[in-house]
């Protein structure tokens, strides 16, 4: 099938949504559908059999599109849907596959083109605009009301994990919905090797890693407290890698305000394609986030790299992680602290976790599933089944 892809994000990037549709390009692409990506100007471009990305006019006031909601991303947006509606206008499609908030042109755009909808629902963009900033209560209806509207105009909705395909049911029971979970990034071959994070910084004994950004929901302050307050029975050095400058300066300056600059560092971003290599030089992985319901895409090679793994229970993480392969915590400081000192007290329990969550992700995160479940969903679009 001819398909337009839409993505309302700078592509390509090192980050959770340009990977994700970057695999999702590469699936498709390989199984002999033709892709058109409708994306940002901001980004690089990649090389892929099949792919034609399609970029919004360059906007010379905007260079970078931040994560989340912001002007510069509505700017961008507005802009994407008017090229998106010339495009549909053009070309004849059979598949319209809008990711997130691009749902709401698609289904404009579907109608003039008699294409088919694929509903990319990666976040429930109401929470995340109601939990940024209160001021939008009063407009819970209409955020919410927004959602349903995208959910039933789809002809199928495909829910990055289980929270929201059950929020996308119980809004439309007769809908088509398909959980399409990410899955642990590949490691980059050849090249030069990641550099060994115990030599470059210094540290012996047991090294603690986090991976990704640093905004507020990650839940970095709770990490820090809850470290400046563990008490393990071996040396503990904590590691962050990613951030934005600004936000690693921040978190920098903080740590040595807490007495933390000797066992923690912030390193700033290093290359995705090296993340598994980092991973394997850990001896505890974290993910201290506090709040949402769509699992981060580096929890899933957080559990393939064979590592225990400490983590909050909230929905973001429970959905993909139990008690048989993460210890799992509050979102306080004492229980994230306690979590801490029970993986370097417990050699043969982080060994017993990292190999369950290593099993866990051949069985049910790995690419096969990916590639099967796309490919089921495209099946079905096209009267396959």
């Amino acid at each position: 099938m001819r398909i337009l892809l839409v993505a309302p994000s700078p592509f390509f990037a090192e980050r959770g949504t340009p990977i994700a549709v970057r695999l999702l390009c590469e699936t498709l692409c390989d199984v002999g559908h033709a892709v058109d990506l409708l994306t940002y100007h901001v980004g690089k471009d990649i090389e892929v059999p099949g792919l034609t990305i399609h970029r919004i006019p360059a906007l010379p006031f905007i260079s970078t599109v931040p994560i989340g909601f912001s002007f510069r991303k509505v700017v961008c947006d507005a802009v994407l849907t008017v090229k998106l509606i010339g495009m549909v206008l053009r070309n004849k499609y059979d598949v319209i596959h809008a990711v997130e908030e691009a749902v709401f042109p698609s289904l404009v755009a579907r109608r003039l083109g008699r294409a088919k909808l694929i509903y990319d629902m990666d976040s429930s963009m109401a929470d995340q605009l109601l939990e940024r900033w209160a001021g939008l209560a009063l407009l819970r209806p209409l955020l919410y009301g927004l959602e349903r509207l995208a959910i039933r105009g789809a002809d199928s909705v495909v829910a990055v994990c289980d929270d929201l395909a059950v929020r996308a049911r119980s809004v439309d029971p007769g809908k088509r919905v398909a959980i399409l979970r990410d899955v642990p990034l590949k490691p980059e071959t050849g090249g030069v090797p990641a550099e060994d994070l115990r030599a470059a910084n210094g540290l012996d004994g047991l090294l603690m890693l986090y991976v990704g950004n640093l905004e507020p929901y990650q839940g970095i302050d709770l990490l820090l407290e809850a470290f400046a307050l563990a008490r393990p029975v071996r040396p503990v050095s904590l590691l962050v890698i990613g951030g934005q400058e600004r936000d690693v300066a921040k978190y920098r300056a903080k740590a040595g305000d807490m007495g933390l600059a000797e066992r923690v560092s912030f390193l700033g971003p290093r290359p995705v394609g090296k993340l598994a290599e980092y991973l394997a030089q850990a001896t505890i992985l974290v993910s201290p986030r506090l709040t949402g319901n769509n699992t981060p895409m580096k929890i899933y090679s957080y559990l393939a790299a064979g590592k225990p793994v400490v983590a909050t229970n909230i929905a973001s993480h429970t959905q993909v992680m139990d008690d048989t392969c993460a210890v799992l915590v509050d979102a306080a400081p004492q229980a994230m602290a306690r979590g801490i000192e029970r993986l370097a007290a417990d050699e043969e329990l982080g060994n017993r976790l990292g190999a369950a969550a290593k099993s866990l992700v051949k069985r049910k995160y790995s690419m096969e599933v990916f590639r099967r479940t796309i490919t089921e969903e495209y099946s079905y679009l096209e009267g396959g089944e």
